[in-house]
């Protein structure tokens, strides 16, 4: 079965779709925890706390709201699917086991609840769905009613003559994904629940999974592989491409590297080299020649590359675009797990300062973790602006 397209066209009103808290029931080492989002949001604790879990459930959430199926998104962890069902939990008398995660998005259809749970055992399946919005109740649900069919039972609202319908689902991607293709749109009803469940695909599917890795950024790339990864070893063809496509950001790119880097920077591009391929070099403005990018330290080129991403979008980085969503209606959530790896007080601060100018734009999210005595959290816990949330609490 091919992924559902994306949502069609609506009035998604001027506030972006956004998620502003997750939840997890029962998920990996979580339980019962809620985690609210705001648009720089830091996820500090002790090792074990839970950090790299949250970020995990985010992005499962998002290639879910992407159409992707179960298997892809659970199926390739260590230990299969069972792996993200909480250690030691009973399996009922049918013998199943599975996880539980959720969010909330708030947006122009208002604050929306959506929630799955997730069979892991004996077969991965969705167990049940559930969409629902605080004024109008529960507005699209599924359970999974007969184990021996590949299928759930949906229900969903209307205001025409019946003011329910139900209809089977595939068993192993999101209802609320595949609405738009089963509800025409043509009574409040409709629209309502097509209203809720867009908006909360349209937040979810706007995620970027980023952990910029030095090893592999230093090396040099093919000139026209011009959208950004997660790991940003393609950080030099970007930077060829965002130099000459926005000439503002680029500036603002070069402000920002200039005030992470521990020497003078006039410049950052990229250069050709050898067999065809392209490197990122800093110019120091001493007129000694160019520096190449790979000669930095490691919290250099991940700050560096951290700084790309905050000031770019949807149209640099490889991530699930909604294209028939307006960008200035769609916010980008930067996912980094981590975030205080190998950088120093004064790169934190600059970085958090860039998020919170980003963010305060509506177009730029971000969700990191840090160590709780890293200078990350300690830059967080007193910049305004930053939402501090301590998993150890």
């Amino acid at each position: 079965m091919e992924s559902p397209p994306s949502p069609a066209p609506s009035d998604l009103g001027e506030r972006a779709p956004a998620v502003s808290e997750l939840r997890l029931a029962a998920f990996r080492s979580l339980r019962a925890r809620t985690v609210p989002v705001a648009p720089v949001t830091v996820l500090t604790g002790p090792s074990g706390s839970g950090k790299s879990t949250v970020l995990e459930a985010y992005e499962a959430l998002a290639r879910l709201g992407g159409g992707e199926a179960l298997g892809e998104v659970f199926g390739g962890a260590r230990g299969g699917p069972a792996a993200f069902v909480p250690h030691r939990s009973p399996a009922d008398r049918q013998g199943r086991r599975g996880f539980r995660l959720g969010c909330t998005v708030t947006g122009p259809a208002g604050e929306v609840r959506f929630d799955v749970a997730v069979q892991a055992e004996p077969r991965l399946c969705v167990a049940g769905e559930r969409l629902s919005v605080p004024e109008h109740g529960t507005l699209l649900s599924t359970a999974l009613r007969d184990p021996a069919r590949r299928a759930v039972q949906a229900e969903w609202r209307t205001s025409g003559p019946s003011r329910v319908v139900r209809a089977p689902l595939p068993d192993d991607r999101l209802g609320t994904a595949l609405l738009p293709l089963r509800v025409a749109g043509t009574t409040d009803g409709q629209r309502r629940v097509l209203a809720a469940a867009e908006q909360v695909v349209v937040a979810l599917r706007a995620a970027f999974p980023c952990d910029p890795r030095p090893d592999t950024m230093r090396d040099p790339v093919a000139p026209g592989d011009g959208l950004l990864r997660g790991g940003c070893d393609n950080l030099a063809a970007v930077l060829r491409r965002t130099r000459v496509e926005c000439a503002t950001r680029h500036a603002a790119l070069v402000t920002a590297v200039r005030a992470g880097c521990g020497s003078p920077v006039t410049e950052l591009r990229a250069e050709g080299c050898e067999n065809g391929l392209v490197r990122a070099v800093l110019d120091r403005g001493d007129g000694a020649g160019t520096t190449p990018l790979e000669r930095l330290g490691d919290g250099e080129l991940r700050y560096a590359a951290l700084s790309l991403v905050l000031l770019t979008g949807p149209g640099v980085l490889s991530v699930d675009h909604v294209a028939e969503v307006p960008a200035a209606r769609q916010a980008l959530a930067v996912l980094a797990d981590g975030v205080d790896r190998a950088l120093d007080a004064r790169q934190s601060r600059q970085l958090l300062d860039l998020a919170v100018r980003m963010g305060r734009r509506g177009h730029i999210r971000l969700l990191a973790s840090a160590g709780d005595a890293g200078p990350v959290a300690r830059e967080a816990a007193r910049m305004p602006g930053v939402s501090l949330v301590d998993l150890g609490a």
